[in-house]
């Protein structure tokens, strides 16, 4: 294999078009695998966790057909030479054993040729060339396949436990970023809502909301459907669950300051994967609360503006899928959780 030099550390040197742009943002980056710079590793990967925004997009644009699905992955990832969904925005991202680690990290990616690994970046900036999709896991986003990846010198990645099933630490290290966030928002004593409450997601911050709250907490979990709102009860990490339509900002509103006294939620969550949720959240939450929007589906302009156009003062946090230590603190969710581990289980190893 060709090993190129000098490469830049976030990943510009892959990046085709437009030029001057990070990987992120750029339309189309180089996925080609046949040489590396002397500062990227090569993976092969196994799995993608396609985000649970883009996923839903591309299902209900295929009408829910699963070759129509794949096709619009495969088409994705050959135009853009990663996952972003054109429409979303979001990627996912990948479990896969590590190929060729570039000389130029020497030692200390702590990692070695052989190793299994779950990127923690996101798919929306990673260089993919995929080359056959094996299948998709029926009741997940999860996506088996053959290909390659890069991750850049800038790239962070997490070893995969052996205490875990490998499906299972790729669904929760997809959402590690939400329940870490948590853990720094929320105080003892906090009134806090949790949009999609029943979600992959939304459990695991309801769990780290219940512990962080404490005794006087109050957690008040929303889901759509019946179905959703009896698993917030069957999961008890919450005090209250409530049926309620989070594109309908006035009903949720109505709902919360009922159960509140008027008084609102401290902070909000959402973990939803549907658009047009910002409202309802900004107006569930008081004055000087917060809001955070963990979910790829939000819109930046709907959510300022919307906050403006109601007079909310509000601190609105944009779901930042790392901060330090969130892979570690949500596998250790499933370790001290049994109920959480026997549901997740079930859906995902």
């Amino acid at each position: 294999m060709k090993i190129l030099k000098n490469g830049n550390p976030f990943g510009a040197h892959r990046v085709l078009e437009p030029k001057g742009v990070l990987p992120q943002p750029a339309v189309r980056i180089s996925n080609d695998m046949d040489a590396i710079y002397d500062n990227e590793i090569l993976v092969d990967v196994e799995t993608l966790n396609i985000d649970s925004a883009s996923f839903t997009q591309i299902k209900a644009a295929a009408k829910g057909d699963e070759e129509k699905v794949k096709a619009e992955i495969l088409k994705i990832v050959e135009e853009r030479g990663k996952m972003q969904n054109p429409v979303t925005g979001s990627g996912g991202m990948f479990i896969g054993r590590v190929a060729k680690i570039g000389p130029a990290l020497g030692d200390r990616t702590g990692l070695k040729e052989g190793d299994k690994i779950a990127s923690l970046v996101s798919l929306s900036l990673t260089p993919l060339k995929i080359e056959k999709i094996t299948g998709i896991k029926k009741g997940t986003e999860q996506v088996n396949v053959k290909a390659k990846a890069i991750l850049f010198e800038s790239g962070i990645y997490a070893k995969l436990p052996k205490d875990l099933p490998e499906t299972l630490a790729l669904a929760i290290l997809d959402v590690a970023g939400a329940p870490a966030q948590v853990a720094k928002l929320v105080r003892p004593g906090q009134t806090v809502v949790i949009i999609g409450a029943a979600g992959k997601s939304g459990v695991l911050c309801a769990y780290e909301a219940r512990r962080r709250a404490g005794v006087t907490g109050h957690i008040i979990g929303i889901e759509y459907s019946a179905e959703a709102v009896a698993r917030i009860k069957q999961y008890a990490f919450c005090h209250e669950a409530v049926r309620a339509n989070a594109a309908n900002a006035v009903e949720c509103h109505e709902k919360i300051a009922a159960l509140t006294g008027g008084r609102l939620a401290d902070i909000v969550i959402n973990c939803v994967n549907v658009q047009n949720t910002e409202m309802a959240s900004i107006l569930m939450c008081r004055d000087e609360g917060t809001v955070y929007f963990f979910s790829m589906a939000t819109s930046f302009t709907k959510a300022a503006l919307g906050a403006e156009g109601v007079g909310k003062d509000i601190n609105m946090i944009i779901g930042n899928g790392y901060t330090k230590g969130h892979a570690e603190m949500t596998i250790n969710i499933l370790r001290e959780s049994p109920v959480i581990r026997a549901a997740y289980e079930k859906l995902y190893a």
